[in-house]
C-alpha cells in the first residue's frame, strides 16, 4: 500500500505522533507503513538480522540505535533478507550502508544517515521494548508510516482517506 503521511494527518489529526524531521528515505519504497516492531541495539546489529530472517509480513522494524553516527546497523545483505521476509520497512535510529543497494531493494528504510563501517556483533540488544526518539514514543504493537514527509506514528492502525 502506498502511504501519504500528509494525507494521514489531515484525517486522523487526534491519532498521530509526528517524528522529529531527521530522518532520510534510503529505501527502494518511498512509502511504507505497518505494525511496530522495536529493537534497542547500539553498535551491534546482531538483533537486527535476526529480526530479518523473521516473517515480517505487515510489519515495520524500529530499530533504536541511541542515534549513533559512528557505524551501520543496516546493509544490503540483511535489507534483502528482510524484504524476502515480507518486511514492510525499518526506521533506523541510527546509519545504514550499501545505500545503492537498499534503493533498489524492495523494502522502506529511513535513518539519520549513511555510514561505510559495521557494526560488531555481540549479540547484544533487547526486542519489542518501548523506545523513544525523534519526540515520540514507539511500542509494539502500534503502527508507524513513513514516506518522504516524514514518520507519524499511531496507536491504531490507519487507512488512506479516499
Amino acid at each position: 500500500m502506498h502511504y501519504i503521511t500528509p494525507d494521514l494527518c489531515d484525517a486522523y489529526p487526534e491519532q498521530v505522533q509526528v517524528v522529529e524531521p531527521m530522518f532520510s528515505n534510503f529505501g527502494g519504497r518511498d512509502s511504507f507503513g505497518g505494525e511496530i516492531v522495536t529493537l534497542k541495539c547500539f553498535e551491534d546489529n546482531s538483533l537486527v538480522r535476526e529480526q530479518a530472517e523473521q516473517d515480517g509480513t505487515g510489519k515495520v522494524l524500529v530499530v533504536d540505535g541511541g542515534g549513533s553516527l559512528r557505524c551501520a546497523l543496516l546493509g544490503d545483505m540483511i535489507a534483502e533478507k528482510a524484504a524476502k521476509n515480507g518486511w514492510e520497512g525499518m526506521v533506523i535510529y541510527g546509519c545504514v550502508r550499501d545505500v545503492d543497494v537498499l534503493a533498489q531493494t524492495d523494502l522502506g528504510v529511513q535513518a539519520l544517515a549513511s555510514h561505510p563501517l559495521k557494526t560488531e556483533k555481540r549479540g547484544l540488544g533487547e526486542l519489542n521494548k518501548v523506545v523513544n526518539f525523534g519526540g515520540v514514543t514507539f511500542r509494539p504493537g502500534e503502527f508507524v508510516y513513513a514516506d518522504n514527509n516524514g514518520i507519524i506514528v499511531s496507536p491504531i492502525a490507519l487507512t488512506m482517506p479516499d
